[in-house]
């Protein structure tokens, strides 16, 4: 009814930048907070970044002043600028909405995944 998917990642060197993107689509009446998770090999999915429908973001200690999170509510995607990588941000990143449909039923939805690797 409801779906994600996600766009941009890759393979970039240390010190370089991506931009992943987040696409919500289907019956969707309305989507609250939209966040970026990553789990890297071993590791348990932690929060990268997440925004509100209103703009407030928060970030991750790990990450702030590196990343930026924003969105476009009219498209309904959300975007993470992510600049001066770093190997230990290698992982995959996943993108998680709270969406109400048009029939008004609240979904936690979470895209497919998307593989950023940083090479040193």
């Amino acid at each position: 009814q409801v779906q994600l998917v996600e766009s941009g990642g890759g393979l970039v060197q240390a010190g370089g930048s991506l931009r992943l993107s987040c696409a919500a689509s289907g019956s969707i009446s309305s989507i609250s907070s939209m966040g970026w998770y990553r789990q890297a090999p071993g590791n348990q999915r932690e929060l990268v970044a997440a925004i509100t429908s209103g703009g407030s973001t928060n970030y991750a200690d790990s990450v702030k002043g590196r990343f930026t999170i924003s969105r476009d509510n009219a498209k309904n995607t959300a975007y993470l600028q992510m600049n001066s990588l770093e190997p230990e941000d290698t992982a995959v990143y996943y993108c998680k909405a709270d969406i109400r449909t048009w029939s008004m039923r609240n979904h936690e939805v979470w895209g497919q995944g998307t593989l950023v690797t940083v090479s040193s």
